[in-house]
């Protein structure tokens, strides 16, 4: 599959009830899909609204994975659940912990396939950086995780069971009649890890509509960032039907530049992107969209790209991330030297838009941005191989 190959919801994704397993597993159902299957169970149906919400709150609020542990229901009806239905999760593999602090973990899901995910605490949030797929079909030439191939995308459980195994990682679940705790470990989402998010919608909304329910996980949709290389045609949707803020990985100020670097520039161009991204916020009652943007040394860099970026994105509400590049093995760029990418940083700001330098953060176990790749999908390229693939050899 390439940059120009549209993946659609049913050819990536596994069912939610898998071959060898008679057992609905009830994360990652939304509250219509739980009402059903409870209802096929033999949950009567004046009784089912109450089950939802009961239910709904032992796993998102409380954290509870055994069905004899859910004491407000009687205990013939949780004998009937555990007949028909399972709480699963996937699995951590691994976890490192950088010397900033930032907590990398290798997740094991259906299929024996392995994702990442990235905790990165700061002094006032905790953001988890969660993944949509396994591999990614968009080979972006700067990204690690572009030159593995795409296996298939996640299920709304699997991309739920993230945050759940981080807020395990974090104990920050709460205890059974202990007040809410509104200072939280894990208070920010963003969709930035492996994947293309919008190739995977229905899941990523799914999911995400778990997460925002106030009945449980309960994080705000401006807690949640979606990060696209730019699928145009799912830009409005994602406005409409989840509401998060918007990311999109711009990274280049032409069109010949951008088509190296996101080659997905080749099916939809920045001139189509920018006019969906101009009708996001409005859509969505977002603020602002942010940028990102990753420095490339002699590629990206130049005062005239940062005048140029300046000016495409003249009438959007936007901050710019400049993020310098995550180098990883057989990499085809080099990172801007640091004055340059000051220089770039103060063309933007005094242009009137934020300009925020990232600090790398993870980069001593590879969890920085663009370096997630999981371990047994990984292929050894060399830099002639990568740099080929990226049209610069």
């Amino acid at each position: 599959m390439t940059a120009d190959t549209p993946i659609t919801q049913d050819m990536l994704t596994l069912p939610r009830k898998l071959p060898d397993s008679e057992k609905v597993n009830l994360i990652g159902l939304t509250r219509d899909e739980l009402r059903a299957a409870l209802l096929e169970a033999g949950t009567p149906e004046k009784q089912v609204k109450m089950r939802v919400n009961q239910l709904w709150q032992w796993l998102y609020y409380w954290g509870v994975r055994d069905f004899g542990a859910m004491t407000n229901l009687a205990k013939p009806y949780r004998a009937l659940l555990d007949e028909s239905f399972e709480i699963r999760l996937p699995e951590i593999v691994s976890k490192n912990v950088s010397a900033d602090g930032t907590r990398k973990y290798l997740i094991r899901i259906a299929g024996g396939h392995e994702v990442e995910m990235v905790y990165i605490p700061e002094e006032d949030r905790g953001t988890l950086c969660i993944s949509s797929q396994v591999g990614c079909t968009l080979t972006c030439s700067f990204c690690h995780t572009g030159t593995q191939r795409l296996v298939r995308n996640l299920t709304a459980g699997e991309i739920v069971g993230q945050v759940m195994l981080a807020r395990d990682d974090l104990d920050e679940w709460p205890d059974k009649g202990a007040p809410k705790n509104e200072t939280r470990l894990l208070s920010n989402i963003v969709l930035m890890g492996m994947g293309e998010p919008l190739y995977n919608f229905d899941n990523v909304r799914d999911a995400m509509k778990i997460v925002m329910d106030g009945e449980g996980i309960a994080l705000s949709r401006r807690r949640i960032t979606l990060s696209t290389s730019g699928v145009v045609p799912e830009i409005a949707r994602c406005a409409e039907e989840i509401g998060c803020l918007m990311a999109v990985s711009f990274h280049a100020t032409t069109d010949e530049v951008r088509n190296k670097l996101v080659p997905i520039n080749k099916r939809w161009n920045i001139e189509a992107l920018l006019g969906a991204l101009r009708e996001y916020p409005r859509l969505s009652n977002s603020e602002r969209i942010t940028f990102e943007y990753v420095m490339l040394k002699d590629v990206n860099d130049s005062d005239a790209d940062a005048r140029r970026l300046v000016n495409l994105i003249k009438g959007i509400p936007a901050k710019i991330n400049l993020i310098p590049f995550n180098e990883w093995p057989g990499a085809p760029y080099e990172r801007s030297d640091w004055e340059r990418i000051e220089r770039f940083a103060d063309i933007v700001h005094k242009a009137g838009y934020a300009s925020p330098i990232r600090t790398p953060r993870g980069e001593d176990i590879m969890a920085a941005c663009g370096q997630l790749k999981s371990a047994t999908e990984r292929e050894r390229k060399s830099r002639k191989q990568v740099q080929a693939e990226a049209g610069l050899g």
